[in-house]
């Protein structure tokens, strides 16, 4: 791996990284809250639990939306966000936490947390709005942002997704950045110029979720500003 200097990337990391990234990384595929399965916690039947979690794919996180039923006491039922921290606030129970939990310990922490004012309190949690796995593309291309992830997409295909390469791209340098763990980030050069000739399409990597893409300046674009317009054509070819 080359290691990469100089204060553009690192400026680059924090502009365009999310907190989210970390979170999104717990999801397994494209799901849909209409997919996420409800899954329920008792207090007096804890094998729900186990049965539940060989289920589970997803751990909420921050600005996840859940709805939150308790079947017995309706007046406790509540449709709430996770907060940034991760917590929840519950009326009567306090600050839960849920962040990186499933749906099934989320109801189980819930339960726990209501036990103390409620007689074996059964709770159900629903995922109804999540971050959704995505990657970002940066740099030298028509529409740099933040783009759903869906299905199988290599590198060559999410550059295309962002519009392709501006003229003053380095088609040849791409930038692959992919957190490793909270304070790393492993990144990739990739040669983008012969896989898009089709001698090196083996080495078009797969994107994953939470992956940046950063595109950068071409040479000839960084100091062509400095060239006299006149004297161009003896300094550049295209």
């Amino acid at each position: 791996m080359r290691q990469i200097t100089g204060a553009a990337w690192i400026l680059a990391i924090w502009i365009v990284w999310t907190p989210s990234a970390r979170a999104a990384e717990h999801a397994e595929g494209d799901i849909s809250p209409q997919a996420a399965t409800q899954k329920t916690y008792s207090s007096g039947n804890p094998d729900n639990t186990a049965l539940a979690r060989r289920d589970a794919r997803y751990h909420l996180c921050p600005s996840d939306v859940i709805e939150v039923t308790f079947p017995f006491t309706p007046e406790f039922n509540r449709t709430i966000s996770v907060g940034p921290d991760g917590f929840a606030a519950f009326p009567g129970a306090g600050d839960v936490r849920l962040g990186d939990l499933t749906t099934a310990e989320s109801a189980e922490a819930i339960g726990k947390a209501y036990a103390g004012i409620l007689h074996e309190p059964m709770v159900s949690v629903e995922l109804k709005d999540f971050n959704k796995p995505y990657f970002v593309v940066t740099g030298k291309v028509i529409r740099p942002g933040k783009y759903d992830l869906r299905g199988q997409t290599s590198a060559a295909q999410a550059i295309a997704i962002a519009g392709g390469f501006n003229d003053d791209a380095r088609h040849s340098q791409v930038l692959l950045f992919r957190r490793v763990n909270d304070d790393w980030f492993e990144v990739r050069p990739i040669n983008m110029k012969r896989i898009l000739e089709g001698r090196d399409v083996n080495e078009d990597p797969i994107v994953q979720t939470g992956d940046m893409l950063v595109v950068p300046q071409n040479t000839i674009s960084k100091i062509k500003k400095f060239i006299p317009s006149s004297g161009l054509g003896a300094y550049y070819q295209p």
